[in-house]
């Protein structure tokens, strides 16, 4: 299209452009945008607070919002640059980001367009609903006042759990539901109680057989699988013979051979900083002259409650070296461990 003939469509030639932006907006998940601090200050009281008060903000090329992600804020960024926003913008994937970030930069006319999207699309209030509610279960609090929560659980209540797909509707979404609509006189497609388990222990039928009850304990055999009615009494009861008659009862509550009980791990290529060498099939990571401080993780990862005890081998003197536990994801093995929220290690300098 020829510039001049559609404002609105002349200011999108700026979104998030390079060549016409003076400032980078770092996200929640790394990915860096471009914003002009005037349209950005000019369209936004809390932008303008932030870029003109005088602190460092005013004046260094690069702002960080460490809670927004690109996906919300991609979605502000044309809504300030052009004061509208295109229905095909908003996505399963970026509306909570999106309603969260207008809440967040106090833009309350695009608040308004999300929920009228919500509300008025088929697709969003029939098909996305439950992950919709499982995102923003995640971003905001529980609040009686907020209004695509409560837009949202009164669409995901219309459907009955039985046809909700498995991994749609999390847990802390779910809890969500339950507690929005405990003891109001609301519509709810699910009844409180669904007497299923003949169609559970139905589908159970051919996966029996490949589970060893017995490494069970015969106390959650009893007190939490028995009572489900959903395994068959012959099964229950060969356990219950099989601890009565065995003189072997350390069997592992694990098949096969349980992670922890590995003697020895390797450490994992693809979680290891670019200038340290692995070698020897991952038994043997090194640090060459001028590496830096950087990280590497082993494979095998450490899970559930329990104590855990390793032995790591320095077989030559180096300046420093430290070993500790780092969460499985954030964490950057390009820079040191124990400056990252992510990291806590343990070591010493060689004095």
């Amino acid at each position: 299209m020829t510039r001049g003939y559609s404002l609105e469509q002349d200011l999108r030639l700026l979104v998030n452009n390079p060549k016409y932006s003076d400032v980078e907006i770092l996200c929640k998940d790394e990915k860096k945008l471009h914003g002009c601090r005037e349209i950005l200050a000019a369209r936004s009281e809390v932008f303008d607070r932030l870029l003109y008060n005088g602190m460092k903000e005013s004046y260094e090329k690069q702002i960080s919002f460490p809670k927004i992600k690109s996906a919300g804020m991609e979605i502000i960024l044309e809504y300030i640059y052009t004061g509208s926003v295109k229905e095909e913008s908003l996505t399963k994937d970026n509306t909570v980001e999106a309603f969260y970030a207008a809440d967040y930069f106090q833009l309350s006319d695009l608040q308004d367009f999300i929920l009228k999207t919500v509300k008025n699309s088929t697709n969003f209030a029939k098909n996305y609903s439950p992950e919709l509610l499982s995102k923003i279960s995640e971003k905001m609090p529980l609040t009686e006042d907020n209004i695509l929560l409560n837009l949202l659980v009164e669409a995901a209540a219309n459907i009955s759990l039985n046809n909700i797909e498995f991994g749609q509707l999390s847990i802390t979404g779910l809890k969500y539901l339950l507690s929005c609509t405990y003891e109001k006189e609301n519509p709810f497609a699910t009844p409180e109680y669904e007497n299923s388990y003949q169609k559970v222990a139905k589908e159970l039928e051919t996966l029996v057989k490949f589970i060893d009850f017995r490494r069970i304990k015969p106390q959650i055999l009893a007190d939490i699988i028995e009572p489900l009615e959903i395994i068959p009494d012959k099964i229950i009861s060969n356990v219950y013979q099989y601890v009565a008659l065995s003189s072997n009862l350390n069997l592992n509550n694990t098949r096969g051979i349980s992670i922890n009980e590995i003697c020895y791990d390797v450490w994992d290529k693809s979680a290891c900083g670019s200038k340290l060498v692995i070698e020897d099939n991952g038994k043997i990571v090194y640090a060459p002259d001028g590496c830096g401080f950087q990280s590497v993780r082993t494979k095998i990862v450490l899970e559930d409650k329990g104590i855990f005890e390793w032995d790591v081998i320095i077989e030559k003197n180096c300046s420093g070296s430290w070993v500790g536990v780092c969460a499985p994801e954030n964490l950057n093995y390009e820079y040191w461990a124990e400056d990252q929220p992510t990291g806590w290690v343990l070591g010493s300098r060689d004095s």
